[in-house]
């Protein structure tokens, strides 16, 4: 996003400040400052902190808005961002695996590009990106085998879809070792300039039968698909840290009947989570939730966020 249009008039910074509750009960001071020129400055309990994924461990947010129909329709990219999100959050060692990953990537291609192609830099090259690939790879595995039958039993309270097929595509032949596939591509990988096999062409598939579900489901099909898939994420960062997410979800009436709108409400309350919600037509939401749930409305009035009474 970009930072401008949230900056005041003639400021030269936003500044965020919030409180975060833990399950231990115990509260975190959390503050993120961005400047026009870009810069970015996060604090947590008054201390900086250097990068955006110790935020992101800090403040485990998920986001469900139009364009979250991408996730189904969109490049593979976007769904190797649902997937690291999800492993990043369950197991501690991915972010190592994963800068090891990028930084083999970059001086492989570079490599491919600049370098003298002898045996002794290939075994070298090929060696280091195989390693941060398959400890990669075996993380994303059990996490996908670990959240499966979550998104199973989550779509099964929204929609009966039961020749909906989730599966994982590591990103090369699953018969074949990445070491092979590195050297048989040579070649082709030298003319391309980059590496073409790896986990930086891994992809989650959704299917139906012999099509992309994508291709066959409605757009309010579509939604409570992507909705299981983000909730299910919920569900499992909570059995395996006892975390919860933060759900921003924009819109949540649009696409979907009554009879939906129910069923996912069921399911963000049973998440024991906090959930923001926008919506259009506020007596849409309005009916959706138990008399326990504790439910706080607001609406912007002049610019300023007021509580409905």
């Amino acid at each position: 996003m970009r930072a401008q249009p949230v900056i005041s008039h003639e400021q030269s910074t936003c500044t965020v400040f919030g409180e975060i509750l833990f399950s231990d009960r115990q509260t975190h001071a959390l503050g993120i400052s961005r400047e026009r020129n870009g810069d970015l400055h996060i604090r947590i309990d008054g201390q900086n902190i250097r990068t955006a994924a110790e935020l992101a461990e800090a403040l485990p947010l998920q986001l469900i808005n139009p364009d979250s129909f991408r996730l189904l329709e969109g490049a593979p990219k976007l769904r190797r961002q649902f997937l690291d999100w999800g492993v990043f959050h369950v197991e501690p060692r991915f972010l190592g695996a994963w800068q090891r990953l990028q930084q083999a990537l970059r001086q492989r291609n570079s490599w491919l590009r600049h370098g003298k192609l002898d045996n002794a830099s290939e075994a070298a090259w090929n060696r280091e990106l195989a390693s941060a690939s398959v400890e990669i790879d075996t993380y994303r595995k059990n996490y996908i085998q670990a959240l499966k039958p979550i998104f199973r039993q989550t779509l099964n309270a929204l929609i009966t879809l039961d020749d909906l097929q989730l599966s994982y595509y590591r990103g090369w032949d699953k018969d074949r070792s990445l070491d092979e596939i590195l050297s048989v591509s040579l070649e082709r990988d030298r003319l391309l300039g980059h590496t073409q096999a790896g986990p930086q062409r891994a992809d989650l598939r959704l299917r139906i039968g012999n099509h992309n579900a994508v291709d066959i489901l409605s757009r309010g099909q579509q939604k409570l698909v992507v909705c299981a898939l983000r909730i299910a994420q919920g569900h499992l960062l909570n059995e395996v840290k006892q975390g919860r997410c933060i759900y921003l979800i924009d819109d949540l009436p649009s696409e979907l009947d009554s009879t939906h709108r129910n069923a996912l409400c069921r399911l963000l309350e049973e998440l024991r989570c906090q959930v923001f919600i926008t919506c259009v037509d506020l007596d849409l939401l309005k009916i959706c939730w138990r008399d326990d749930t504790s439910v706080s409305m607001f609406h912007v009035e002049h610019g300023r966020i007021i509580q409905i009474p």
